[in-house]
């Protein structure tokens, strides 16, 4: 046979590559396969080698992709165009009813629901342009993740090429997870290597897609379920329709997805999933139940952290009996102790559990432990596990009971108890051990100062070598010190001397949060920093005028005031200046900003011809107006769209709202 010329060896490398996406799609989409698995693998073998040996016809979307490299490689940040935010929780049909009743009064409506089986394995969100894989991102912190897109291409059912007629760009999110039975036979695999199993599918699923050598990620076997498509110009208002859509793409969706029209059928729903999950082929912890228009779940909006149009429903806990053997105590990193139950190992929700969360003293108060008590382990929430009762019947009479420590087991301060607490708290913050490494932990995290380089091993080695004691020390390092730790080289002090330089590009509300203040977490630290714009103003603070601040309480202000009376938290900060730190908000003046709508509270409601919702929402604050989500007598003006929800008509309505057209809006900011 004469050798092929390279139009023909083109031509013979796409027809495989549509054949095997087609065979790719019948499997995982359709659920109806036309070939053997043998039949493919010979066609992957014959893409691959022609591939190897024609590189210039080279496409990062081929099938042959999904094997993966054996280069590591860093994963880098990408900031997600729609955050990512949690659900919150409920676990009663009775939180559920209350859930819905607040949508219906809430919309003036009663909507379609779509209940969704909630699978436990770790969240991705993958970005489609013009048909193709383009990105995928985890889920990180909800506003920004990882980009593991080489991982997410050896996952066979996840589409790099989509079919049918699909939006020109889009995002899709889902669930990445292990199916039990690939999760037993590498838990085989990595017992018979002596090394260490995994303990459930979650974990494995996360920890593979964040491995850097995208080989073993696919030999992994990874699966994938998608639920939520987010971008412009989507084919139906519907969640549950546009999911009909997405499958006809290419995506694989739960077939268990179902929708209902009343409180009735969600909650049949629930009781049906409740016994029929443990028959299913990978882990689910709940049920996530949506509002199906898209257009509802946009003028229901969100909180500050979850959706207002969905919410989570957790399967009721598996309860295990087992023996108590004793209670130790921790203390983190605020000084909070927490007792922790050490148990006889028992099987739990899939997974050998050895300790439980008692929390605090009142709770072993409540529940009257002994030592050697046989008990009742649940797993709260389905995450952490957790004492929720006692069987006094089975109980020795020489068990004594249990009581809670008076003095720190680190630095053996007596411990104190503020009024309205449940946590007991060592108030030795500069010379107990866990509370200073905690607050170093805290200060180089992620969400803080993202300090590379530097992880929880490293500050513990610092600390013992006492090179640090607060988190100004950091910043006086040296090669010279860092190279002489265990398993240091020159490579990894640079790399931690460079993340401590960078650190001083982190913005002031991060900077805030890394300080470690009594109740000031990531929400309230960017409330915080909005409202004072400096460190210096949010040092003479008062209560008065820290209470001033959107969303700050009493509580909050009297600990940040406490926080910064202190002689050695003002020193820590000046000395946190010498390095350049951003102690102040950047006053980043944007183009086109004005104060035409200053003081107004504008309300948007509906579909616009030439804004999307959120370039609407955007170009308000560009005018120096305030978003709102809901019609008051304090509302300026409610922007209707087509499509507006007729409740929001109705109110504006009833309280002489001005109610003005897109165009109108137009006149009003030029």
């Amino acid at each position: 046979m004469s050798p092929m010329s390279p139009e023909e060896v083109e031509k013979r490398i796409k027809k495989l590559r549509k054949d095997l996406e087609q065979h790719n799609y019948n499997y995982y989409s359709l659920s109806q396969p036309t070939i053997s698995d043998f039949e493919f693998d010979m066609m992957m073998e014959d893409l691959q080698a022609l591939e190897k040996k024609y590189p210039q016809f080279f496409d990062p979307n081929s099938p042959t992709q999904r094997v993966g490299s054996d280069i590591s490689q860093e994963f880098k940040q990408v900031v997600h165009q729609y955050p990512m935010l949690s659900l919150s929780n409920s676990y009663s049909s009775q939180e559920v009813t209350d859930f819905m009743q607040r949508v219906e009064k809430f919309s003036g409506e009663q909507p379609d629901y779509v209940c969704e089986l909630k699978l436990d394995g770790t969240s991705i969100s993958l970005t489609y342009r013009d048909g193709e894989l383009l990105r995928a991102v985890t889920r990180g912190d909800g506003e920004k993740g990882d980009d593991v897109t080489a991982n997410v291409r050896t996952i066979r059912s996840i589409p790099l090429k989509l079919h049918g007629d699909f939006p020109a760009s889009f995002e899709i999110r889902g669930e990445i997870v292990m199916p039990f039975a690939v999760f037993d036979a590498l838990n085989e695999e990595r017992i018979e290597q002596g090394e260490a199993p995994f303990a459930n599918p979650r974990n494995a699923a996360s920890g593979t897609l964040k491995m850097q050598n995208s080989s073993v990620v696919a030999s992994r076997k990874l699966d994938a379920y998608f639920y939520y498509i987010l971008g412009e110009n989507l084919p139906e208002d519907g969640h549950f329709e546009l999911l009909q859509h997405a499958a006809r793409w290419g995506f694989q969706i739960s077939p268990h997805t179902g929708k209902c029209k009343d409180i009735d059928e969600v909650l049949n729903y629930l009781s049906v999933w409740d016994k029929k999950r443990e028959e299913l082929p990978f882990a689910t912890d709940g049920v996530v139940i949506k509002v199906n228009s898209k257009r509802v779940q946009e003028e229901l909006g969100f909180t500050a952290k979850s959706p207002r149009w969905a919410i989570a429903y957790k399967f009721k806990a598996e309860r295990v009996s087992t023996r108590l053997l004793n209670v130790t105590f921790q203390v983190g990193r605020t000084g909070a102790v927490t007792p922790v139950a050490n148990l006889e190992p028992v099987q739990l929700g899939g997974t050998v559990v050895k300790r439980a969360s008692l929390h605090n003293a009142d709770i072993i108060q409540g529940l009257d432990l002994h030592a050697n008590d046989l008990v009742f382990v649940e797993k709260g929430g389905e995450i952490i596990p957790k004492i929720v009762g006692v069987d006094t019947t089975q109980r020795n009479a020489s068990g004594s009971a249990i009581s809670f420590i008076t003095h720190c087991p680190e630095c053996g301060t007596a411990l104190v108890r503020e009024e309205g607490e449940a946590a007991f708290y060592c108030p030795n913050e500069d010379e107990c051990p866990p509370l200073i490494k905690g607050k170093i932990e805290h200060f180089i995290s992620r969400k803080a100062m993202d300090i590379d380089g530097l992880g929880s091993e490293t500050i513990d080695l610092l600390f013992q070598q006492g090179l640090i004691r607060n988190v100004a020390d950091l910043y006086d390092l040296k090669k010279e010190q860092l190279i002489l730790l265990d398993r240091m080289g020159e490579k990894s002090a640079d790399r931690i001397l460079d993340g401590l330089k960078n650190s001083a590009s982190v913005p002031f509300e991060r900077v805030l949060f890394a300080l470690g203040i009594r109740y000031v977490g990531e929400t309230v630290a960017k409330k915080l920093a909005k409202g004072l714009k400096t460190i210096d103003a949010l040092m003479i603070a008062d209560i008065t005028t820290l209470v001033a601040v959107d969303e700050i309480g009493i509580k909050i202000a009297e600990s940040i005031v406490d926080w910064f009376s202190k002689e050695k938290h003002l020193e820590l900060i000046a000395r946190l200046k010498t390095f350049n730190l951003k102690f102040e908000t950047e006053n980043v003046v944007k183009e086109g900003s004005t104060d035409k709508l200053k003081g107004m509270s504008i309300v948007v409601s509906g579909t616009f011809s030439t804004f999307s919702r959120d370039e609407l929402k955007a170009d308000i604050e560009l005018h120096g107006g305030k978003n709102a989500s809901s019609i008051s007598a304090k509302t300026s003006y409610l922007i209707a769209g087509e499509n507006i929800g007729p409740s929001k008509l109705e109110k504006a309505t009833q309280l002489k709202i001005p109610i003005i057209t897109e165009e109108e809006y137009r006149q009003l900011t030029n």
